[in-house]
């Protein structure tokens, strides 16, 4: 038994194309912008309330090479870890300008794998993701 897991899946749609990055050392990677949906019903309005959540998949090595085919509208799921990172964002201007600490979530892909989309109809309560949706 595992004192700490770190261990996220996900399946869902390609926002966008894949696109490929290289580091200072000549390592390539690629990110992905990956779409989920979940819902409920409304008791009160009998009407489906939707949300569209949006993760930054980063994938690096074997993983990359498959992932940088990618297209948007792909279906996929991706087998990883969740990672954050910290940055800082300058707000306001002049001497109203202050720095405050962020912090951005991304998962980092160790599977990637295209899956067969389920035939339309299946999900009858979700909208279809559109390009403005895409992060």
């Amino acid at each position: 038994m595992a004192l700490y897991e770190n261990n996220v899946t996900l399946k869902g749609y390609v926002g966008k194309n894949a696109q490929s990055f290289a580091t200072r050392q000549q390592n390539s990677f690629v990110v992905l912008s990956l779409a989920t949906k979940s819902g409920y019903k409304d008791k009160q309005t009998n009407q489906w309330v939707n949300h569209t959540e949006w993760h930054r998949i980063v994938a690096f090595g074997k993983p990359a090479d498959y992932a940088k085919t990618l297209k948007k509208g792909d279906y996929v799921q991706v087998e990883g870890e969740l990672r954050s990172t910290e940055f800082d964002l300058e707000l306001g201007e002049g001497k109203k300008k202050t720095t405050v600490k962020r912090r951005g979530w991304e998962i980092r892909a160790s599977i990637v794998k295209k899956l067969t989309p389920p035939p339309a109809g299946d999900n009858l309560d979700a909208d279809p993701i559109t390009e403005e949706d895409a992060a």
